[in-house]
């Protein structure tokens, strides 16, 4: 093999190798294109708070629909759909549901702060010591999300990673 084909090898390697640790670092996300873009931007966000003892699927599918329900008797509309995904419903999906809202990651963010208030309300929340002192990330994690997904439903996409 001359020096110029094991440098083009060497260097395909190296473009293989890459392109595989970076799919490595984004599993597969069999939502995003159905429900959401590709999503631009992650993140993992760490919580103290252990998954609560009772959280399950159940509880998860009755957060979603407990909150739609919530959404349906308000007079106005919150912008926004909420849906749990996954063979255990671990993912959280929140979709805007017209033009010009949530896109840009800032306004994303500030959605999911005002959901922070939402889950402060809850029960479940209640329970903990300091509830004033927890998120909805936090929150998510009591009830066993394992990942949070926000989008405008066009062209921008927000994921995060709970552990």
């Amino acid at each position: 093999m001359c020096a110029l084909s094991r440098k083009f090898r060497s260097i395909t390697l190296s473009v293989a190798f890459l392109a595989a640790a970076s799919a490595a670092g984004h599993a597969f996300d069999g939502h995003a294109g159905y429900y959401y873009p590709e999503p631009q931007t992650r993140e993992v966000y760490i919580s103290e708070i252990k998954t609560a003892a009772d959280a399950s699927k159940r509880s998860r599918a009755a957060f979603v629909v407990g909150l739609a329900t919530l959404q349906e008797k308000q007079s106005w509309h919150p912008g926004y759909h909420l849906f749990a995904k996954g063979g255990d419903l671990e993912k959280l999906i929140i979709v805007a549901s017209g033009n010009g809202q949530y896109d840009t990651l800032f306004r994303l963010r500030a959605l999911l702060a005002s959901l922070t208030s939402k889950a402060r309300s809850t029960e479940l929340f209640a329970r903990s010591d300091q509830p004033h002192e927890l998120n909805f990330f936090d929150f998510c994690k009591l009830i066993g999300f394992s990942q949070v997904t926000v989008s405008n439903g066009k062209d921008v996409a927000h994921q995060v990673k709970i552990r």
